[in-house]
């Protein structure tokens, strides 16, 4: 059965290279993703005085629990989220000024919860226009700690950004969520602090934090869940197509690795073994109605599929998707719309009903590679699908293209 080799985890390479600048010693980190994202998240600790050495298969970083190096720093995101909310909350722990801005597509997106828990905590940060969204500079001495309340409901990442910060602090961290959304990635943050020395105490709602800082490590990077999708999804499409993904398997903290369990139910067979996962397509695929808001990335893929199913396909509780790096719902819509399928759309869901995709349409990326990503897999089916900026996808998977056309016919 043929194998694809998916490229590392945005997700636990961003966290990983946050933990890593932030423990005491030398970290090395295995197959870490190289793409727009984290080369952007690299650059920024250079500009902040860490060391990064790299080589194809391994990035070294000198952790500095006391923080950044450089005590006054221009940074710039890039595209890149987790870049965007992580490393002004790694400065924050620091002593200096350090300033960020990001792209256009990253200045639209929402980061008001954090900064306003990060201000609730002492920490001086102003943003310069917009408030609650890029630029803004983090005058920082230091967090003491404490206890913050925060609403995660736009963004788990808001969470993971505090409590990784919370070993840096001096008295350690009690944050009460009010509401959380894409809950499977706190699970990536909390094992990921376990792996470099943090056990984080966690009742309902409430988590503890201690101080004391995180020890370095050897950490290896699995592959992107996210990304695996597309694949995955390819399988399902076609009948006698069988896809393993190794290094995805029971033991994977990405909790979008359940997409999986979503094509077993529209038809297609899946295996997960230890240590890899394989689909493979029947020539079924239903319709159904599905909850994703614990794995809102995987919903374009869904979405791209869906047409191709015997019955509708509703997809529920995805509002947080709408402020991702496009309003992904309505991206899907539009898309799907200008194929000629029926769609229909509420604030949180979209239902797209049965109906072959008109050929020789050009899909309209809005600058999002999942969008690019998703719909190669509907190209799959329909001719000559082209894109308005197919090379969007450097942010996660720079050779997804090369990779995508190998795929084998069937199994």
């Amino acid at each position: 059965m043929p194998a694809v080799d998916i490229p590392g985890s945005k997700s636990i390479t961003a966290r990983a290279l946050f933990l890593a600048a932030a423990a005491d010693g030398v970290s090395t980190l295995v197959r870490p993703l190289h793409s727009d994202d984290t080369e952007g998240f690299t650059e920024g600790l250079t500009r902040l005085g860490y060391r990064v050495g790299r080589t194809p298969d391994a990035w070294q970083i000198d952790g500095r629990p006391q923080g950044p190096a450089a005590v006054d720093a221009d940074v710039f995101c890039r595209d890149g989220a987790t870049t965007a909310r992580f490393l002004p909350t790694l400065a924050a722990a620091g002593h200096g000024t350090y300033r960020f801005d990001a792209s256009p597509q990253m200045r639209r997106r929402p980061l008001g919860p954090l900064t306003r828990a990060l201000r609730d905590l002492g920490v001086d940060l102003r943003h310069e226009e917009a408030e609650g969204h890029h630029p803004l500079t983090v005058h920082a001495s230091g967090v003491e700690g404490g206890e913050v309340v925060l609403d995660a409901g736009e963004s788990s990442q808001y969470l993971t950004a505090l409590l990784l910060l919370g070993p840096l602090t001096r008295t350690g961290l009690r944050i009460r969520v009010t509401d959380l959304v894409s809950a499977p990635y706190v699970g990536i943050t909390l094992a990921m602090m376990r792996a470099f020395g943090v056990e984080v105490g966690r009742d309902g709602t409430v988590y503890d934090v201690p101080p004391g800082g995180y020890r370095a490590t050897t950490y290896a990077i699995e592959p992107d869940a996210s990304t695996a999708s597309y694949f995955f999804a390819a399988a399902a499409l076609t009948p006698g197509r069988e896809i393993t993904v190794p290094g995805l398997g029971a033991g994977a903290l990405q909790g979008d690795l359940r997409f999986v369990e979503v094509l077993r139910r529209m038809g297609a067979e899946v295996t997960v073994a230890g240590d890899r996962t394989s689909v493979r397509g029947t020539g079924e695929l239903r319709g159904l109605t599905v909850n994703m808001r614990d794995l809102s990335d995987t919903m374009p893929t869904l979405a791209a599929i869906a047409p191709f199913a015997s019955g509708p396909v509703r997809i529920e509780d995805v509002g947080n998707t709408r402020v991702k790096e496009c309003d992904r719902l309505q991206a899907c819509a539009d898309n799907l719309r200008r194929l000629g399928v029926a769609v229909v759309t509420g604030p949180d869901w979209i239902e797209i009903h049965p109906g072959a995709p008109a050929p020789d349409v050009q899909i309209k990326s809005f600058g999002d590679h999942r969008i690019v990503m998703s719909f190669a897999v509907t190209g799959l089916r329909t001719p000559g699908l082209t894109y308005d900026d197919p090379g969007c996808v450097r942010k996660t998977f720079p050779g997804f293209h090369e990779a995508f056309a190998a795929l084998p016919a069937t199994g």
